[in-house]
């Protein structure tokens, strides 16, 4: 039987996670912003007016504005609406027919909606890089540093995460930059990645260094 998103999502956002492992700190000359799946259907089981919505929103509201301020690229990911059964694959067992149908559902929430110059993905998978041009991009572009904000960070933040340690990208999460199912999921997503492939900062270590 497949999973299905919970019907309501919260709690409070983490306050602690692993001291970094390694000495990488967010370049605004190597970074490249990525916000991940902020649709309104992955977001309809948080209440807007409880954590960790409350804190999720504006600081990904704040890195997006501070990065376009500096010349940083943001990348963005969505699923699409429409989604045929071959396409969405193995999906399909874990998730159903997901957003499939709900063009509403696929659309990035207004607070996030992507300016002029920012690149938005057309996501398949959990990774950002799967079937995308992510990587090549990234090349392109001159950056080897991903920041990683959005939901869920158990999932395609952390995965994504580590698939860009295996592309040679240093990979950061944005603890409080950040939505999950559970705070345990959220805590346990920052503490794997940043002791086995990548940074875990806060927004405002985020923004000091990109200022």
């Amino acid at each position: 039987m497949a999973t299905d998103l919970p019907a309501s999502i919260t709690y409070r956002m983490p306050t602690a996670w692993p001291d970094p492992v390694v000495d990488w700190t967010p370049d605004p000359g190597r970074s490249a912003l990525l916000i991940h799946d902020m649709q309104r259907h992955f977001l309809k089981p948080f209440d807007p007016a409880e954590e960790p919505m409350t804190t999720l929103v504006p600081n990904t509201v704040a890195l997006a504005a501070r990065a376009r301020e500096v010349g940083i690229p943001v990348f963005y990911t969505a699923q699409p609406s429409d989604q045929p059964l071959e396409k969405r694959a193995l999906l399909n067992d874990y998730w159903g027919p997901g957003l499939t149908g709900d063009a509403y559902g696929a659309e990035i929430i207004d607070e996030l909606t992507p300016a002029d110059g920012d690149r938005v993905l057309t996501k398949w998978r959990y990774s950002a890089y799967a079937y995308t041009d992510l990587a090549d991009r990234l090349v392109a572009l001159g950056r080897d540093q991903l920041v990683i904000s959005g939901v869920y960070a158990s999932i395609g933040c952390s995965v994504t995460a580590v698939e860009s340690f295996m592309c040679g990208v240093q990979p950061f999460l944005v603890a409080d930059a950040l939505g999950d199912f559970t705070a345990t999921e959220h805590r346990l997503a920052l503490q794997w990645t940043g002791r086995r492939a990548g940074v875990v900062l806060d927004t405002a270590t985020v923004l000091g260094h990109w200022s």
